[in-house]
């Protein structure tokens, strides 16, 4: 296969089916939402027999455990994944909504209509539920999708993309509106990130290696955020029984995700009483902790911390703990060594869960609640095409506003500028 070729064949179908898609109708694009979500259920037995082929390939290849977990695809995840469609189904379509208008001194009207971005490339690792929710939100938000799922998901890929070619020509769409790249060649990665003329935005889901690789060498505008170093704080006037299940939930329902919290912040006046059996639940769980000369001090099980590792995303069973003096130094620990995705605060005090809102400057902030509320499905979009760190354009779980722009619109009857 000439990759070049191949890929620039796949960028200038889904311009083209771009501009069908900018026009589709509400009712033409939920028709192929729920004709996908229908057949992701009919075909569940055989999705889950091509993600048993890539789990096997995946172990036999040594792949670490954090890549096989987000692989791994249950009979509740195929079930999850057709509830993700039939709830962007039932979304608002964003498209053609107009707002904000306003006359001018001059007499005209002025406002703004929401766009489709136009294509929209998603490179991804694991995660073979990613290829039916981004599907779901580039067609309700009006975009053609070029998705490119990593190797190691390539047979669960291949058995949605028939599903979504199925949906499509239901809903008498172009099939070229949604297109799965057909190899695991690398080198369509180096295409796609570079096909400016075919290609507006591009989405990354996957480790620090390849966010770092595309940062580097896409010419394509990007949405996307490099890892998930996620904090909990405990306040000083943090419940007790709150904190614990918010730490176990955090940290411990999966190690493997984005919004896992990866450091464990706790206010001096309460480390005493809370931190010995908040650690106690953490190692009984097989959960390593690197803490700081006093966590040391209050958990024999720790052992010191590294400055590097308050800086890293460990998805797997290790969390950095530090001992704080109260907020203020634990939003400025926050600031400095958060990878800016999600921030918890556990406290009853509200002017300090208002500060804590305030001053943390990432992503997701929240109150008494676990990161791992930090998803589309969480945040009720239906389902989410990644997660971004950035300040302009999409910040957060992206759903379909993100996907989205807006023109400016300009009202007259016969107007001219003096």
């Amino acid at each position: 296969m000439d990759i070049k070729e191949y890929m620039r064949t796949v960028g200038r179908q889904a311009r083209a089916a771009s501009h069908r898609l900018a026009s589709a109708s509400t009712a033409e694009k939920n028709t192929a939402l729920m004709a996908l979500a229908a057949a992701i259920r009919r075909d569940k037995a055989a999705l889950l027999a091509a993600n048993a082929l890539d789990l096997e390939a995946a172990r036999a290849a040594g792949l670490e455990p954090a890549m096989v977990d987000r692989l791994t695809l249950t009979d509740k995840g195929v079930d999850n994944m057709a509830e993700g469609v039939e709830q962007v189904a039932k979304l608002p379509d964003p498209i053609g909504e107009m707002s904000d208008f306003k006359f001018r001194p001059s007499g005209i009207q002025i406002g703004k209509m929401r766009v489709p971005l136009g294509v929209i490339g998603i490179i991804y690792e694991a995660r073979p539920n990613v290829t039916a929710d981004a599907a779901a939100l580039c067609l309700k938000s009006g975009n053609a999708a070029i998705l490119r799922g990593g190797s190691e998901a390539i047979h669960c890929n291949r058995a949605i993309a028939r599903l979504i070619q199925e949906a499509l020509q239901v809903a008498g769409l172009p099939a070229n509106a949604v297109q799965v790249v057909d190899t695991t060649d690398r080198a369509a990665v180096g295409e796609l990130i570079t096909m400016r003329e075919f290609v507006d935005v591009i989405v990354p889901r996957g480790g620090k290696g390849l966010i770092a690789r595309l940062l580097a060498e896409s010419r394509v505008p990007m949405i996307q955020h490099l890892d998930g170093n996620c904090h909990v704080y405990i306040d000083d006037d943090a419940d007790p029984a709150k904190a614990l299940k918010i730490v176990e939930n955090a940290k411990t329902q999966r190690y493997g995700t984005c919004n896992t919290a990866e450091s464990l912040l706790v206010a001096r006046s309460v480390a005493a009483a809370q931190l010995p059996a908040i650690a106690a639940m953490l190692t009984g769980k097989g959960v390593e902790i690197r803490g700081c000369p006093e966590t040391c001090a209050l958990v024999k099980e720790a052992v010191p911390a590294t400055e590097e590792d308050y800086y890293t995303e460990f998805l797997a069973p290790i969390i950095s703990v530090k001992v704080v003096a109260g907020i203020d130094e634990a939003i400025a620990h926050i600031n400095q060594y958060s990878s800016k995705h999600t921030e918890a605060i556990v406290t009853d005090n509200h002017p300090k869960a208002m500060r804590f809102l305030r001053e943390v400057d990432s992503a997701s902030v929240m109150i008494n609640a676990s990161t791992r509320f930090a998803d589309g499905f969480e945040y009720g979009l239906g389902a989410e095409i990644g997660i971004s760190t950035d300040k302009i354009h999409a910040r957060g779980p992206v759903g379909l506003e993100g996907l989205t722009s807006q023109k400016w619109v300009v009202l007259g009857d016969g107007h001219v500028r003096a």
